[in-house]
């Protein structure tokens, strides 16, 4: 009986480490995001390349998070809560790993804008800022709720990702104009396009932690479901 209080004990504490570790490796994330629109803003190339270095914690973090799953799994065959649980951990941890991705790839676009030496910058497009510091938002909202495993929350979080996509669409209808008026613009343009296009998919992959907390918390996929699927889901039970 104490040998199988220490086992449950035990399961415990390795179920709350990777929930710890997720959160650490969503605060990286958050970072980098953070970081990555500073040195777009700026053009500072050595905040760029901090970012582009941070990527490689963020993805250790991947590993070493995939491998605690994988060893949950293989010895405590988890089932109901801890298995959503689990499964959850594994689909975040991919979520996470892309947000970095993205970030990185924001840190990039400034480092090519900066060897260009163009004028053309974030003042142009100013919503671009906001609008990454909305997805930065949404990112620590989604990452709170993965904490507290707070599926109103989570519900919230889906539906505010519309606003982020409404002004990627702005944006881009913005850029394509400045693209058409001054042709020498083109490619400074073109770089901004695939910043706005890394931030709204960083609102994309806070959406998609929101859903996973809606699934290990009430054992329902949204995934694909209108909003009013999703609100129902949530006030079940």
């Amino acid at each position: 009986m104490i040998a199988g209080e220490h086992s449950f004990k035990q399961y415990d504490v390795e179920l709350e480490s990777m929930r710890s570790s997720i959160l650490r490796m969503g605060g990286l994330a958050e970072s980098q995001l953070k970081t990555a629109l500073d040195a777009f803003e700026s053009g500072d190339a050595a905040l760029a390349d901090s970012v582009i270095g941070t990527d490689r914690r963020v993805n250790d973090l991947q590993l070493e998070l995939d491998q605690m799953v994988n060893q949950v799994i293989a010895r405590r065959q988890p089932t109901a809560s801890d298995l959503r649980l689990v499964m959850g951990v594994a689909k975040t941890i991919t979520d996470l790993e892309r947000v970095g991705d993205e970030a990185s790839k924001i840190a990039r676009a400034a480092k090519w804008m900066k060897d260009k030496g163009g004028s053309f910058g974030v003042h142009r497009v100013p919503d671009l800022r906001q609008t990454g510091e909305i997805a930065a938002r949404l990112l620590h909202r989604s990452l709170d709720a993965f904490a507290r495993l707070d599926a109103q929350s989570a519900a919230a979080i889906i539906r505010d990702d519309a606003g982020i996509d409404e002004r990627f669409k702005a944006m881009l209808r913005q850029l394509i104009t400045y693209m058409m008026e001054d042709p020498r613009s083109i490619s400074a343009a073109i770089d901004t396009v695939w910043v706005v296009k890394a931030i709204e998919r960083i609102g994309d992959h806070a959406k998609n932690i929101a859903e996973h907390v809606i699934f290990i918390a009430k054992g329902t996929d949204v995934r694909h479901a209108s909003l009013e699927d999703v609100e129902r889901a949530v006030s079940q039970g």
